[in-house]
């Protein structure tokens, strides 16, 4: 498992629709890189200039969507995760 540093967040990203409305099936250059995933994984937090950390604002189990090209992407066992810094997540779902 991975353990991320400081502020950074593990997702792992949710795979988007390989299918229009209408039917058609889109190649993988087709499509658009997806912005949504589950966070796996936390870091500690910021650490302030006063020496605490702040807490962090999102949890394992989340579900979140980042910054469209933001991060990091990382194999590990055969799946595919993102790091990412907690201040590129835009919002909870």
């Amino acid at each position: 498992m991975i353990k991320p540093l400081g502020e950074r967040v593990v997702i792992e990203v949710s795979e988007g629709d390989v299918k229009t409305a209408s039917g058609i099936v889109l190649p993988d250059t087709a499509k658009e890189k997806p912005q949504k995933g589950t966070v796996v994984a936390v870091g500690t937090g910021k650490l302030l200039e006063n020496g605490e950390r702040a807490a962090m604002e999102v949890k394992a189990g989340d579900v979140v969507v980042f910054s469209k090209y933001s991060g990091s992407e990382v194999k590990v066992d055969d799946k595919e995760y993102l790091i990412v810094r907690e201040s590129d997540i835009l919002a909870v779902l």
